[in-house]
């Protein structure tokens, strides 16, 4: 899977958050794992222009999603298997999702990781302007933003244990190439 990132906002943001978050969306979306997208970050002025442009609508917002290639569930049974696609792009606008965290009371990379998968959602097809639309998409969201944090809860407990293991390993004199003294060997 090939994600870009690239940050033009002027604010520094947590770029393997956000790749993590896109990856992670994607693959819980069981997309093909050679899918490509990219992720541009853009400051207030360059997102209202996009928004004017692309969606009539006055002032900035705080994510934009511009699709690819069509994915279509389902397909006909007689089909090829769908290969890799690229999905498309999507824009977050930092100044944006730091101003509505803070409103929310949410972290400013809890608010990116979050919207970075409301933008993979819409890449992939769903939104929310209808209240049916709006309770499934925003279901799908959260389920995989807390299976997200679910996964980084793990791997970081793991890391830290490792941590563990390696210290109190080399604490008590056994490093991967010398074991320790009371080890057996090939001659016992």
């Amino acid at each position: 899977m090939s994600i870009e990132l690239a940050n033009e906002s002027g604010v520094e943001v947590p770029a393997e958050l956000i790749i993590d978050a896109a990856r992670f969306a994607v693959v819980a979306m069981d997309v093909h794992p050679a899918a490509e997208l990219s992720v541009l970050c853009v400051d207030e002025d360059a997102m209202a222009d996009m928004h004017v442009q692309w969606m009539d609508l006055p002032g900035p917002t705080d994510v934009m999603s511009f699709p690819m290639d069509e994915l279509v569930p389902g397909g006909r049974p007689d089909a090829a298997e769908p290969g890799p696609a690229i999905l498309g792009d999507i824009v977050l606008c930092p100044e944006f999702a730091a101003k509505q965290a803070k409103e929310a009371r949410r972290s400013f990379e809890h608010e990116l990781a979050m919207l970075t998968i409301h933008g993979v959602l819409h890449l992939l097809g769903y939104d929310h302007a209808e209240p049916d639309e709006e309770k499934e998409m925003f279901g799908l969201q959260n389920r995989i933003l807390e299976d997200f944090y679910a996964q980084r809860h793990r791997r970081a407990q793991d890391k830290r244990q490792s941590d563990r293991d390696t210290r109190l390993l080399t604490n008590i004199g056994f490093t991967e190439s010398s074991p320790p003294e009371n080890a057996a060997t090939e001659d016992d």
